[in-house]
Protein backbone atom coordinates (compact mmCIF):
# COMPACT_ATOMS: atom_id res chain seq x y z
CA UNK A 1 0.00 0.00 0.00
CA UNK A 2 1.56 3.36 -0.72
CA UNK A 3 1.81 6.74 0.89
CA UNK A 4 -0.94 7.77 -1.23
CA UNK A 5 -3.14 5.60 -1.00
CA UNK A 6 -3.36 5.54 2.83
CA UNK A 7 -3.70 9.29 3.24
CA UNK A 8 -6.62 8.64 0.71
CA UNK A 9 -8.29 5.66 3.11
CA UNK A 10 -7.45 7.90 6.21
CA UNK A 11 -9.37 10.93 4.29
CA UNK A 12 -12.30 8.51 3.42
CA UNK A 13 -12.13 7.30 7.79
CA UNK A 14 -12.63 10.94 8.04
CA UNK A 15 -15.40 11.68 5.71
CA UNK A 16 -17.45 8.29 7.15
CA UNK A 17 -16.72 9.46 10.43
CA UNK A 18 -17.67 13.43 10.25
CA UNK A 19 -20.78 11.92 8.39
CA UNK A 20 -21.45 9.73 11.48
CA UNK A 21 -21.11 12.81 13.74
CA UNK A 22 -24.03 14.62 11.63
CA UNK A 23 -26.09 11.68 11.21
CA UNK A 24 -29.03 13.71 11.94
CA UNK A 25 -30.14 16.56 9.90
CA UNK A 26 -30.13 20.16 10.39
CA UNK A 27 -34.07 20.48 10.64
CA UNK A 28 -34.14 17.77 13.51
CA UNK A 29 -31.12 18.62 15.71
CA UNK A 30 -32.86 22.67 15.29
CA UNK A 31 -36.26 21.53 16.45
CA UNK A 32 -34.72 19.65 19.64
CA UNK A 33 -33.43 22.76 20.47
CA UNK A 34 -36.34 24.43 20.25
CA UNK A 35 -38.07 21.81 22.21
CA UNK A 36 -35.58 23.15 25.14
CA UNK A 37 -33.46 19.41 24.62
CA UNK A 38 -29.77 18.48 24.12
CA UNK A 39 -28.48 16.46 20.92
CA UNK A 40 -27.83 12.64 22.28
CA UNK A 41 -23.83 14.06 21.87
CA UNK A 42 -24.30 17.08 23.57
CA UNK A 43 -25.93 15.26 26.50
CA UNK A 44 -23.02 12.68 26.46
CA UNK A 45 -20.51 15.91 26.62
CA UNK A 46 -22.16 17.69 29.20
CA UNK A 47 -22.65 14.55 31.65
CA UNK A 48 -18.98 12.96 31.20
CA UNK A 49 -15.81 14.78 32.39
CA UNK A 50 -14.21 16.87 29.43
CA UNK A 51 -12.27 14.61 26.48
CA UNK A 52 -12.98 11.45 28.13
CA UNK A 53 -15.80 9.74 25.82
CA UNK A 54 -14.40 7.24 23.85
CA UNK A 55 -17.42 6.19 21.14
CA UNK A 56 -17.74 2.52 20.09
CA UNK A 57 -19.42 1.35 16.83
CA UNK A 58 -19.42 4.84 15.27
CA UNK A 59 -19.89 3.50 12.27
CA UNK A 60 -22.90 0.99 12.68
CA UNK A 61 -25.31 1.20 9.97
CA UNK A 62 -28.93 -1.13 9.69
CA UNK A 63 -29.42 -3.68 7.39
CA UNK A 64 -33.29 -3.65 6.82
CA UNK A 65 -35.13 -3.37 3.77
CA UNK A 66 -38.40 -2.26 2.76
CA UNK A 67 -41.33 -0.16 3.76
CA UNK A 68 -39.18 2.99 2.51
CA UNK A 69 -36.05 2.41 5.05
CA UNK A 70 -34.09 1.41 2.19
CA UNK A 71 -33.03 4.86 1.27
CA UNK A 72 -31.48 5.93 4.51
CA UNK A 73 -28.32 3.94 6.50
CA UNK A 74 -27.38 6.74 8.28
CA UNK A 75 -24.05 5.66 10.53
CA UNK A 76 -24.34 5.35 14.25
CA UNK A 77 -28.22 3.74 13.35
CA UNK A 78 -29.54 6.44 16.11
CA UNK A 79 -27.84 5.59 19.36
CA UNK A 80 -24.11 7.02 20.60
CA UNK A 81 -22.06 4.35 22.84
CA UNK A 82 -19.38 4.15 24.49
CA UNK A 83 -17.52 4.99 27.68
CA UNK A 84 -15.68 7.66 29.43
CA UNK A 85 -15.46 9.14 33.15
CA UNK A 86 -17.32 10.93 35.76
CA UNK A 87 -15.23 12.78 38.44
CA UNK A 88 -12.90 10.45 37.32
CA UNK A 89 -14.34 7.01 37.56
CA UNK A 90 -14.96 4.99 34.49
CA UNK A 91 -19.06 4.49 33.23
CA UNK A 92 -20.29 3.19 30.01
CA UNK A 93 -23.31 4.90 28.62
CA UNK A 94 -25.65 4.64 25.59
CA UNK A 95 -27.24 8.19 24.49
CA UNK A 96 -30.19 7.42 22.53
CA UNK A 97 -30.69 10.17 18.87
CA UNK A 98 -33.84 11.08 18.47
CA UNK A 99 -32.74 13.14 15.67
CA UNK A 100 -32.03 9.75 13.32
CA UNK A 101 -35.05 7.82 12.86
CA UNK A 102 -36.57 9.37 16.04
CA UNK A 103 -34.47 7.12 18.03
CA UNK A 104 -36.47 4.70 17.23
CA UNK A 105 -34.85 0.94 17.92
CA UNK A 106 -33.83 -1.95 15.49
CA UNK A 107 -31.46 -4.18 14.73
CA UNK A 108 -28.49 -2.83 15.05
CA UNK A 109 -29.56 -0.01 17.06
CA UNK A 110 -29.50 -2.76 19.96
CA UNK A 111 -26.64 -4.65 19.20
CA UNK A 112 -25.35 -1.48 19.86
CA UNK A 113 -27.07 -1.05 23.16
CA UNK A 114 -26.46 -4.96 24.00
CA UNK A 115 -22.81 -4.48 23.32
CA UNK A 116 -22.23 -1.64 25.66
CA UNK A 117 -23.89 -3.70 28.41
CA UNK A 118 -21.78 -6.31 28.01
CA UNK A 119 -18.93 -4.01 28.38
CA UNK A 120 -20.24 -2.26 31.36
CA UNK A 121 -21.11 -5.50 32.84
CA UNK A 122 -17.59 -7.22 31.85
CA UNK A 123 -15.88 -3.98 33.48
CA UNK A 124 -18.16 -3.56 36.57
CA UNK A 125 -18.91 -0.20 35.74
CA UNK A 126 -21.92 1.61 36.04
CA UNK A 127 -24.47 1.63 33.16
CA UNK A 128 -25.83 4.84 32.22
CA UNK A 129 -29.25 4.73 29.42
CA UNK A 130 -30.30 8.32 28.27
CA UNK A 131 -33.22 8.00 26.51
CA UNK A 132 -34.73 9.55 23.93
CA UNK A 133 -36.79 7.68 21.33
CA UNK A 134 -39.86 6.45 19.87
CA UNK A 135 -39.75 2.61 20.93
CA UNK A 136 -39.51 -0.71 18.15
CA UNK A 137 -38.53 0.69 14.79
CA UNK A 138 -41.92 -0.79 12.74
CA UNK A 139 -39.73 -1.13 9.06
CA UNK A 140 -37.89 -3.69 11.73
CA UNK A 141 -40.25 -5.35 12.95
CA UNK A 142 -40.51 -8.44 15.16
CA UNK A 143 -36.01 -7.93 14.73
CA UNK A 144 -36.68 -4.38 16.99
CA UNK A 145 -38.63 -6.86 19.67
CA UNK A 146 -35.89 -9.21 19.90
CA UNK A 147 -33.62 -6.34 20.65
CA UNK A 148 -35.74 -5.20 23.43
CA UNK A 149 -35.30 -8.46 25.09
CA UNK A 150 -31.87 -8.73 24.81
CA UNK A 151 -31.81 -5.57 26.79
CA UNK A 152 -34.46 -6.79 29.64
CA UNK A 153 -31.99 -9.58 30.17
CA UNK A 154 -29.34 -7.70 30.67
CA UNK A 155 -31.19 -5.44 32.52
CA UNK A 156 -31.83 -8.32 34.86
CA UNK A 157 -27.97 -9.80 34.71
CA UNK A 158 -26.69 -6.73 35.77
CA UNK A 159 -28.82 -6.21 38.78
CA UNK A 160 -27.52 -6.14 42.14
CA UNK A 161 -23.74 -6.02 39.96
CA UNK A 162 -23.74 -2.58 38.48
CA UNK A 163 -25.55 0.33 39.21
CA UNK A 164 -27.88 0.84 36.56
CA UNK A 165 -29.27 4.41 35.81
CA UNK A 166 -31.75 5.69 33.34
CA UNK A 167 -31.90 8.99 32.04
CA UNK A 168 -35.55 9.60 30.13
CA UNK A 169 -34.81 12.60 28.18
CA UNK A 170 -37.89 12.75 25.80
CA UNK A 171 -40.47 9.81 24.67
CA UNK A 172 -40.58 6.21 26.09
CA UNK A 173 -42.78 4.10 25.25
CA UNK A 174 -44.56 0.54 25.11
CA UNK A 175 -42.04 -1.96 26.02
CA UNK A 176 -39.22 0.43 25.94
CA UNK A 177 -40.07 1.55 29.65
CA UNK A 178 -39.43 -1.98 30.57
CA UNK A 179 -35.67 -1.59 30.71
CA UNK A 180 -35.71 1.62 32.76
CA UNK A 181 -38.17 0.00 35.21
CA UNK A 182 -35.75 -3.01 36.30
CA UNK A 183 -33.04 -0.13 36.63
CA UNK A 184 -31.41 1.08 40.18
CA UNK A 185 -32.14 4.89 39.48
CA UNK A 186 -34.31 7.06 36.93
CA UNK A 187 -34.36 10.54 36.24
CA UNK A 188 -36.85 12.63 34.47
CA UNK A 189 -36.76 16.43 33.27
CA UNK A 190 -40.33 17.82 33.92
CA UNK A 191 -42.21 18.78 31.06
CA UNK A 192 -40.08 16.96 28.55
CA UNK A 193 -39.63 13.51 29.38
CA UNK A 194 -42.63 11.03 29.33
CA UNK A 195 -43.01 7.12 30.01
CA UNK A 196 -46.09 5.07 29.48
CA UNK A 197 -47.16 1.73 27.77
CA UNK A 198 -49.38 3.36 25.57
CA UNK A 199 -50.37 6.42 24.58
CA UNK A 200 -53.33 9.01 25.52
CA UNK A 201 -54.94 8.41 21.77
CA UNK A 202 -55.28 4.89 22.85
CA UNK A 203 -56.27 5.37 26.37
CA UNK A 204 -58.78 7.25 24.91
CA UNK A 205 -59.77 4.73 22.47
CA UNK A 206 -60.09 1.86 24.81
CA UNK A 207 -61.49 3.17 27.97
CA UNK A 208 -62.87 6.38 27.27
CA UNK A 209 -60.54 8.65 29.13
CA UNK A 210 -59.28 12.11 27.96
CA UNK A 211 -56.32 12.48 29.09
CA UNK A 212 -53.22 14.61 28.19
CA UNK A 213 -49.84 13.04 27.61
CA UNK A 214 -48.13 15.28 30.65
CA UNK A 215 -51.05 13.78 32.71
CA UNK A 216 -50.37 10.27 31.69
CA UNK A 217 -46.95 9.87 31.59
CA UNK A 218 -44.75 12.97 32.22
CA UNK A 219 -42.29 13.31 34.78
CA UNK A 220 -44.10 14.45 37.85
CA UNK A 221 -47.04 11.94 37.56
CA UNK A 222 -44.42 9.38 38.02
CA UNK A 223 -42.50 11.41 40.99
CA UNK A 224 -45.86 11.68 42.79
CA UNK A 225 -48.38 8.74 41.35
CA UNK A 226 -46.54 5.71 40.08
CA UNK A 227 -43.29 5.88 41.52
CA UNK A 228 -41.80 4.87 38.52
CA UNK A 229 -39.07 8.32 38.67
CA UNK A 230 -36.54 8.67 41.41
CA UNK A 231 -35.52 11.83 40.72
CA UNK A 232 -36.84 14.97 38.73
CA UNK A 233 -35.47 18.11 37.18
CA UNK A 234 -36.50 21.14 36.01
CA UNK A 235 -34.33 21.01 33.11
CA UNK A 236 -31.76 18.49 30.99
CA UNK A 237 -28.41 20.16 32.37
CA UNK A 238 -30.09 20.09 35.90
CA UNK A 239 -31.22 16.45 35.18
CA UNK A 240 -27.44 15.24 34.39
CA UNK A 241 -25.63 17.20 37.25
CA UNK A 242 -28.06 15.48 39.56
CA UNK A 243 -26.87 12.04 37.59
CA UNK A 244 -23.48 13.02 38.73
CA UNK A 245 -23.71 13.51 41.79
CA UNK A 246 -25.30 10.48 42.84
CA UNK A 247 -23.41 8.41 41.16
CA UNK A 248 -20.69 10.06 43.53
CA UNK A 249 -22.24 7.90 45.94
CA UNK A 250 -22.19 4.53 44.42
CA UNK A 251 -19.71 2.33 44.24
CA UNK A 252 -18.49 1.02 40.80
CA UNK A 253 -20.17 -2.57 41.53
CA UNK A 254 -21.01 -4.55 44.35
CA UNK A 255 -17.75 -6.03 45.42
CA UNK A 256 -16.52 -2.52 46.26
CA UNK A 257 -16.78 -0.20 48.63
CA UNK A 258 -19.11 3.27 48.43
CA UNK A 259 -16.42 6.26 47.65
CA UNK A 260 -15.23 7.91 51.02
CA UNK A 261 -14.49 11.62 51.28
CA UNK A 262 -12.24 13.88 53.60
CA UNK A 263 -15.21 15.57 55.75
CA UNK A 264 -14.31 18.62 57.80
CA UNK A 265 -18.04 18.29 59.57
CA UNK A 266 -16.29 16.48 62.88
CA UNK A 267 -17.85 12.93 63.46
CA UNK A 268 -17.86 13.39 67.21
CA UNK A 269 -20.09 17.27 66.65
CA UNK A 270 -23.04 17.14 68.96
CA UNK A 271 -26.25 17.84 67.53
CA UNK A 272 -28.43 20.26 70.81
CA UNK A 273 -30.60 21.41 68.30
CA UNK A 274 -32.06 17.91 68.36
CA UNK A 275 -32.60 17.52 72.20
CA UNK A 276 -35.18 20.60 71.99
CA UNK A 277 -36.74 19.10 68.13
CA UNK A 278 -39.38 16.87 69.71
CA UNK A 279 -43.27 18.38 70.65
CA UNK A 280 -44.33 17.72 74.04
CA UNK A 281 -47.46 16.22 72.84
CA UNK A 282 -46.96 12.67 71.28
CA UNK A 283 -49.43 13.83 68.77
CA UNK A 284 -47.77 16.48 67.27
CA UNK A 285 -45.55 16.17 64.00
CA UNK A 286 -42.29 17.18 63.09
CA UNK A 287 -39.92 16.95 60.42
CA UNK A 288 -37.88 13.99 60.65
CA UNK A 289 -35.87 15.37 57.77
CA UNK A 290 -34.83 18.12 60.46
CA UNK A 291 -33.01 15.37 62.19
CA UNK A 292 -31.84 13.43 59.39
CA UNK A 293 -29.87 16.82 58.04
CA UNK A 294 -28.78 17.25 61.66
CA UNK A 295 -26.81 14.08 61.89
CA UNK A 296 -25.60 13.74 58.77
CA UNK A 297 -22.39 15.46 57.15
CA UNK A 298 -23.21 19.11 56.26
CA UNK A 299 -26.60 18.50 56.70
CA UNK A 300 -26.29 16.86 53.16
CA UNK A 301 -28.99 14.62 52.40
CA UNK A 302 -30.21 13.27 48.76
CA UNK A 303 -33.76 11.92 49.08
CA UNK A 304 -35.01 9.23 46.32
CA UNK A 305 -38.60 9.29 45.58
CA UNK A 306 -39.22 12.80 47.26
CA UNK A 307 -42.61 13.81 45.96
CA UNK A 308 -43.71 9.50 46.14
CA UNK A 309 -45.25 7.92 48.91
CA UNK A 310 -43.81 10.94 51.54
CA UNK A 311 -44.92 9.29 54.81
CA UNK A 312 -41.28 7.68 54.61
CA UNK A 313 -38.27 9.08 53.44
CA UNK A 314 -35.09 7.56 51.69
CA UNK A 315 -31.93 8.72 50.86
CA UNK A 316 -28.11 8.52 51.09
CA UNK A 317 -26.09 10.93 53.06
CA UNK A 318 -22.33 11.09 54.52
CA UNK A 319 -21.65 10.16 57.97
CA UNK A 320 -17.96 10.58 59.16
CA UNK A 321 -17.26 10.99 55.32
CA UNK A 322 -18.82 7.42 54.80
CA UNK A 323 -21.68 6.95 52.70
CA UNK A 324 -24.88 5.47 54.48
CA UNK A 325 -28.51 5.03 53.32
CA UNK A 326 -31.31 6.60 55.57
CA UNK A 327 -34.59 5.31 55.70
CA UNK A 328 -36.91 7.57 58.34
CA UNK A 329 -40.67 8.01 58.97
CA UNK A 330 -41.86 11.38 58.44
CA UNK A 331 -44.32 12.43 61.19
CA UNK A 332 -45.25 15.25 59.27
CA UNK A 333 -47.02 13.50 56.51
CA UNK A 334 -50.03 10.91 57.39
CA UNK A 335 -48.20 10.37 60.84
CA UNK A 336 -45.37 8.29 59.64
CA UNK A 337 -47.63 5.60 58.98
CA UNK A 338 -46.68 2.85 56.71
CA UNK A 339 -49.36 2.14 53.77
CA UNK A 340 -48.71 0.19 50.73
CA UNK A 341 -46.25 3.07 48.62
CA UNK A 342 -44.29 3.81 51.32
CA UNK A 343 -43.71 0.42 51.98
CA UNK A 344 -42.43 -0.03 48.66
CA UNK A 345 -40.63 2.89 48.28
CA UNK A 346 -38.56 1.99 51.70
CA UNK A 347 -38.16 -2.09 50.43
CA UNK A 348 -36.70 -1.17 47.03
CA UNK A 349 -34.21 1.00 48.31
CA UNK A 350 -33.02 -1.37 51.68
CA UNK A 351 -32.72 -3.49 48.57
CA UNK A 352 -30.86 -0.95 46.42
CA UNK A 353 -27.96 -0.21 49.57
CA UNK A 354 -27.67 -3.78 50.40
CA UNK A 355 -26.78 -4.19 46.53
CA UNK A 356 -24.14 -2.07 46.48
CA UNK A 357 -22.70 -1.86 50.18
CA UNK A 358 -24.23 0.51 51.74
CA UNK A 359 -24.59 0.86 55.68
CA UNK A 360 -28.20 1.69 56.54
CA UNK A 361 -29.57 3.88 59.38
CA UNK A 362 -33.05 3.64 60.00
CA UNK A 363 -35.30 6.31 62.15
CA UNK A 364 -38.67 5.48 62.76
CA UNK A 365 -41.76 6.85 64.81
CA UNK A 366 -44.36 4.99 63.33
CA UNK A 367 -47.74 4.35 64.82
CA UNK A 368 -48.44 1.50 62.85
CA UNK A 369 -50.03 0.80 59.54
CA UNK A 370 -52.42 2.37 57.67
CA UNK A 371 -55.98 1.23 58.33
CA UNK A 372 -58.37 0.67 55.79
CA UNK A 373 -60.16 -1.36 53.24
CA UNK A 374 -58.31 0.30 50.64
CA UNK A 375 -55.50 -0.86 51.68
CA UNK A 376 -56.13 -4.42 52.71
CA UNK A 377 -57.98 -4.95 49.09
CA UNK A 378 -54.72 -3.30 47.74
CA UNK A 379 -52.41 -5.76 49.90
CA UNK A 380 -51.11 -3.65 52.31
CA UNK A 381 -50.05 -7.53 53.93
CA UNK A 382 -48.03 -8.40 50.74
CA UNK A 383 -46.79 -4.97 50.33
CA UNK A 384 -45.93 -4.52 54.04
CA UNK A 385 -43.89 -7.76 53.90
CA UNK A 386 -41.55 -6.73 51.27
CA UNK A 387 -40.08 -4.41 53.51
CA UNK A 388 -39.66 -6.85 56.52
CA UNK A 389 -38.21 -9.36 53.80
CA UNK A 390 -35.80 -6.48 52.64
CA UNK A 391 -34.44 -5.87 55.77
CA UNK A 392 -34.30 -9.09 57.05
CA UNK A 393 -32.27 -10.62 53.81
CA UNK A 394 -29.95 -7.45 54.11
CA UNK A 395 -26.04 -8.20 54.97
CA UNK A 396 -24.62 -4.28 55.40
CA UNK A 397 -24.18 -2.69 58.59
CA UNK A 398 -27.78 -1.63 60.28
CA UNK A 399 -28.38 0.30 62.91
CA UNK A 400 -32.17 1.60 64.21
CA UNK A 401 -32.92 4.70 65.80
CA UNK A 402 -36.00 5.24 67.27
CA UNK A 403 -37.00 8.93 68.29
CA UNK A 404 -40.70 8.61 69.58
CA UNK A 405 -43.62 6.06 68.41
CA UNK A 406 -42.38 2.55 67.48
CA UNK A 407 -45.80 0.48 67.76
CA UNK A 408 -46.77 -3.22 66.68
CA UNK A 409 -45.82 -4.90 63.77
CA UNK A 410 -44.57 -1.54 61.98
CA UNK A 411 -41.97 -1.06 64.49
CA UNK A 412 -40.81 -4.68 63.60
CA UNK A 413 -40.61 -4.01 60.41
CA UNK A 414 -38.28 -1.15 60.84
CA UNK A 415 -35.24 -2.60 60.68
CA UNK A 416 -35.78 -3.51 64.54
CA UNK A 417 -33.33 -6.02 66.57
CA UNK A 418 -35.69 -9.16 66.22
CA UNK A 419 -34.87 -8.98 62.47
CA UNK A 420 -31.42 -9.09 62.63
CA UNK A 421 -30.46 -4.88 63.11
CA UNK A 422 -26.56 -5.26 64.79
CA UNK A 423 -27.36 -2.05 67.15
CA UNK A 424 -30.69 -0.22 68.23
CA UNK A 425 -31.06 3.30 69.59
CA UNK A 426 -33.49 4.90 71.34
CA UNK A 427 -33.84 8.65 72.03
CA UNK A 428 -35.90 9.29 75.85
CA UNK A 429 -38.62 10.54 74.13
CA UNK A 430 -39.00 6.49 72.38
CA UNK A 431 -42.40 4.57 73.01
CA UNK A 432 -42.20 0.90 72.33
CA UNK A 433 -45.31 -0.73 72.56
CA UNK A 434 -48.01 -3.11 71.13
CA UNK A 435 -50.12 -0.28 70.60
CA UNK A 436 -50.57 3.42 71.07
CA UNK A 437 -51.17 4.41 74.73
CA UNK A 438 -55.16 5.16 73.95
CA UNK A 439 -56.18 2.49 71.75
CA UNK A 440 -54.51 0.03 74.60
CA UNK A 441 -56.45 1.68 77.31
CA UNK A 442 -59.67 1.46 75.66
CA UNK A 443 -59.30 -2.42 75.46
CA UNK A 444 -57.37 -3.16 78.70
CA UNK A 445 -59.38 -0.90 80.52
CA UNK A 446 -62.63 -1.43 78.82
CA UNK A 447 -64.91 -2.16 81.99
CA UNK A 448 -63.14 0.19 84.06
CA UNK A 449 -64.18 3.05 81.60
CA UNK A 450 -67.74 2.20 81.56
CA UNK A 451 -68.06 2.02 85.53
CA UNK A 452 -65.73 5.36 86.12
CA UNK A 453 -67.71 7.95 86.70
CA UNK A 454 -65.86 10.51 84.88
CA UNK A 455 -64.97 8.13 82.09
CA UNK A 456 -63.11 11.14 80.00
CA UNK A 457 -60.74 11.83 83.09
CA UNK A 458 -60.01 8.39 84.27
CA UNK A 459 -59.31 7.96 80.37
CA UNK A 460 -56.61 10.42 80.68
CA UNK A 461 -55.30 9.24 83.53
CA UNK A 462 -55.21 5.63 82.40
CA UNK A 463 -53.78 6.88 79.63
CA UNK A 464 -50.79 8.85 81.29
CA UNK A 465 -50.01 5.85 83.37
CA UNK A 466 -50.14 3.24 80.78
CA UNK A 467 -47.66 5.59 78.64
CA UNK A 468 -44.90 5.76 81.51
CA UNK A 469 -45.16 1.98 83.12
CA UNK A 470 -45.15 0.49 79.62
CA UNK A 471 -44.46 2.97 76.30
CA UNK A 472 -41.00 4.07 77.11
CA UNK A 473 -37.87 2.79 75.88
CA UNK A 474 -36.29 1.49 79.47
CA UNK A 475 -38.83 -2.01 79.25
CA UNK A 476 -37.38 -2.80 75.58
CA UNK A 477 -33.46 -1.42 77.41
CA UNK A 478 -33.81 -4.07 79.93
CA UNK A 479 -34.16 -6.69 77.87
CA UNK A 480 -31.81 -6.01 75.28
CA UNK A 481 -33.87 -4.74 72.50
CA UNK A 482 -32.60 -1.61 72.26
CA UNK A 483 -28.66 -1.49 73.15
CA UNK A 484 -28.71 1.99 74.61
CA UNK A 485 -31.24 4.48 75.23
CA UNK A 486 -29.16 8.18 74.27
CA UNK A 487 -29.38 11.63 74.40
CA UNK A 488 -30.85 13.07 71.25
CA UNK A 489 -27.99 15.37 70.86
CA UNK A 490 -25.26 12.55 70.77
CA UNK A 491 -26.72 11.06 67.71
CA UNK A 492 -24.48 11.76 65.46
CA UNK A 493 -21.68 10.57 67.46
CA UNK A 494 -23.23 7.67 68.66
CA UNK A 495 -23.95 6.81 65.07
CA UNK A 496 -20.27 7.47 63.73
CA UNK A 497 -18.83 5.73 66.47
CA UNK A 498 -21.41 2.73 65.41
CA UNK A 499 -20.60 2.71 61.75
CA UNK A 500 -16.72 2.97 62.21
CA UNK A 501 -17.14 -0.35 64.64
CA UNK A 502 -19.99 -2.32 61.79
CA UNK A 503 -17.20 -1.49 58.73
CA UNK A 504 -15.65 -4.84 59.46
CA UNK A 505 -18.94 -6.75 59.42
CA UNK A 506 -19.42 -9.82 57.54
CA UNK A 507 -22.38 -11.86 56.67
CA UNK A 508 -23.05 -14.62 53.99
CA UNK A 509 -26.91 -15.72 53.30
CA UNK A 510 -27.51 -19.49 53.35
CA UNK A 511 -26.81 -20.97 50.20
CA UNK A 512 -30.08 -20.85 47.72
CA UNK A 513 -31.08 -20.64 44.23
CA UNK A 514 -33.28 -17.05 45.35
CA UNK A 515 -35.38 -16.42 48.09
CA UNK A 516 -39.61 -16.01 46.97
CA UNK A 517 -39.82 -12.48 47.62
CA UNK A 518 -43.43 -11.27 48.34
CA UNK A 519 -43.80 -9.27 44.97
Amino acid sequence: MTLHSMQDRVAELRERKDEALHAGSQRAVQRQHEKGKMTARERIDYLLDEGSFCELDMLARHRAHGMGIDHSRPYTDGVITGYGTIDGRRVCVFSQDFTVFGGALGEAFAEKIHKIMDLSLSLGVPMIGLNDGAGARIQEGVVSLNGYGGIFHRNVAASGVIPQVSVIMGPCAGGAVYSPAMTDLVFMVDSTSHMFITGPDVVKAVTGEDVTLEELGGAMTHATKSGVATFVSTDEKACLDEVRYVLSFLPANNLEEPPCVQSEDDPDRLAPELTDLMPRSANQPYDMKKVIASVVDDGDYVEFHAHWAQSVTCGLARIGGYVVGIVGNQPAVLAGVLDISSSEKASRFVRTCDAFNIPLVTFVDVPGFMPGTDQEYGGIIRHGAKLLYAYCESTVPRIQVITRKAYGGAYVVMNSKSIGADLAYAWPSAELAVMGPEGAVEIVYRRDLKEAADGASRRMELVDEYRERYANPYIAAERGYVDDVIDPAETRRVLAGALSMLRTKREELPRRKHGNVPL
